[in-house]
């Protein structure tokens, strides 16, 4: 296991690799967390001139205190010229709190999965960043987050009961939606896009933070002060 010193390094190491795919012109998404956050540090160092999107409030306030220029997903798409050759955001640009060799991911530990799922699926190219640490044979090691409308979280925790999970409600925490996580253990992820899919058809469930419907194109990983791609 990585001392925090050495995984640090290694996060970094991903997110200045990925500092390399962005190309002047170009409309990024910002995701959320610890490794993303050096992404969005470098961005702002290097005087980054395109809009940015960014994937939670936490994000944005970073962003802001760097210098990027920020704007929305609704101003660009109101922006769109109908150019069928047109995207939202060229680029996404986000951490993960476990990755297969599928590329599979959950992500949610900080609970803004829902924004990042949505600035992901505006972006052409999503490329996830990550330490050697988040590479696992199999998803499910860490609790995979739901969003969950306050008024049905007792209802949706019977219903992924009823799927074998165990759940435990996120303490003391609302997301930038207004809404509940609800931390689950004991799911089958012998099929994630499945699973996925599954759980979202949860009524009272926002979204879940298995990431297969919308995977990564690339992913980055840091192992020992460097950065390659799985």
């Amino acid at each position: 296991m990585a001392s925090n010193k050495a995984q640090e390094e290694d996060k970094k190491a991903a997110a200045l690799a990925a500092i390399r795919e962005v190309k002047g012109g170009m409309k990024v998404g910002l995701g959320s967390g610890s490794t993303a956050n050096y992404f969005i540090s470098e961005l702002g160092r290097r005087k980054f001139p395109g809009p940015c999107v960014a994937a939670s409030k936490a994000s944005e306030e970073l962003a802001k205190k760097v210098g990027l220029k920020l704007t929305t997903l609704d101003m660009l798409i109101k922006g769109l010229k109908g150019d069928e050759e047109e995207v939202i955001l060229d680029l996404y640009v986000d951490g993960a709190d476990e990755v297969d060799r599928g590329m599979n991911l959950i992500k949610g530990g900080g609970g803004a999965h829902l924004r990042e799922k949505v600035v992901a699926s505006a972006a052409a190219e999503f490329i996830c960043i990550v330490d050697e640490s988040k590479l696992v044979p199999k998803l499910g090691r860490f609790p995979l987050p739901i969003e969950v409308v306050p008024f049905v979280k007792s209802y949706v925790a019977y219903e992924l009961k009823d799927l074998g999970a165990s759940v435990v409600e996120r303490p003391k925490f609302v997301t930038d939606n207004g809404n509940v996580i609800l931390d689950v253990t004991g799911l089958d992820f012998k099929d994630p896009l499945q699973l996925e899919t599954e759980l979202n058809n949860i009524p009272g469930v926002v979204e879940n933070g298995i990431f297969a419907v919308r995977q990564p194109e690339r992913v980055l990983v840091g192992r020992k002060g460097k950065a390659e791609y799985l």
